[in-house]
C-alpha cells in the first residue's frame, strides 16, 4: 500500500454504510464546483438525491480521508456497452496540488481494469483545466466537443497480480472504514448537538474545487 499523502490522511473504498459521507462531500462543494463536477448548477436536493443509495448502486468510489473526513472521492460506474465505464473526481481546496487526484485515479484504474474496462472516460467543462491536465498524466486522449471535454483512458488489463492487489486493498480498506466509525458517530454527535467546537474548524473548508492532480 502506498504512504499516505499527507499527514493523517488515507485513500480507501467507501462502502454501502457510508454513502452518507460522500453525500456531505459532495454538498460541500461551492457553486463552481458543483458546475464542474455535474457539468452544470445543481441543488442540494440533487445532490442528496445524486448520492442515495439507490442511485449509487453498482458504483465503486474511493475516497481522500483526512483524520477520518471524506475530503476528496473519485466516483467509478461501470456503463451498458460491455467494456465501457466513466470516472469522475472531486477534492476539496486544502487538499488540491498534493497528489490526491492522481492516487484516487491510480485506484479507479486498477478497479476498472480489473473489471475487465477497456475504455474509461472522464466527462468535464471546457474550462475544467486541472481535469484534463490530470488526464493527460495518465495518457488520456482529450475529444473537445461543444463546450465540453472527454477524455478517453485505456485501463490496463487485468493479471493475476492486479486482481491481488485490489483483493488486498480491499481488505486494508475494509478494516479502515471499521477503524473509522467511532471517529464518524463522534462527529455526527458533534453536528447533531451543535457544538462551538467543531464550526471554527470547519470554516476552513468553506471554498472547495473539483478536481486535484
Amino acid at each position: 500500500m502506498p504512504e499516505p499523502l499527507i499527514s493523517g490522511s488515507a485513500v480507501r473504498k467507501l462502502w454501502v454504510g457510508e454513502t452518507e459521507l460522500y453525500r456531505q462531500h459532495l454538498l460541500r462543494l461551492d457553486a463552481e464546483s458543483r458546475r464542474d463536477r455535474f457539468g452544470g448548477a445543481v441543488s442540494d436536493e440533487f445532490i442528496r438525491r445524486y448520492s442515495g443509495l439507490s442511485t449509487l448502486n453498482g458504483a465503486v468510489i474511493y475516497g481522500f480521508f483526512v483524520e477520518g473526513v471524506l475530503r476528496g472521492a473519485a466516483e467509478l460506474r461501470l456503463l451498458a456497452p460491455a467494456g465501457e465505464a466513466e470516472a469522475a473526481l472531486s477534492v476539496e481546496r486544502a487538499w488540491q496540488s498534493h497528489g490526491v487526484g492522481t492516487a484516487l485515479l491510480e485506484r479507479v484504474l486498477l478497479a476498472a481494469g480489473n473489471r475487465q474496462v477497456e475504455h474509461l472516460h472522464m466527462l468535464c467543462l471546457a474550462e475544467n483545466r486541472r481535469m484534463q491536465q490530470l488526464a493527460r498524466k495518465f495518457g488520456a486522449q482529450l475529444n473537445f466537443q461543444s463546450g465540453n471535454v472527454i477524455g478517453e483512458l485505456k485501463a490496463p488489463c487485468p493479471t493475476p497480480i492486479s486482481v491481488m492487489r485490489e483483493l488486498v486493498a480491499d481488505g486494508t480498506d475494509l478494516a479502515a472504514a471499521i477503524l473509522d466509525v467511532p471517529a464518524q458517530l463522534a462527529k455526527q454527535r458533534e453536528h447533531s448537538n451543535g457544538s462551538p467546537e467543531r464550526r471554527p474548524r470547519e470554516r476552513r473548508y468553506e471554498r472547495l474545487v473539483l478536481v486535484d492532480n
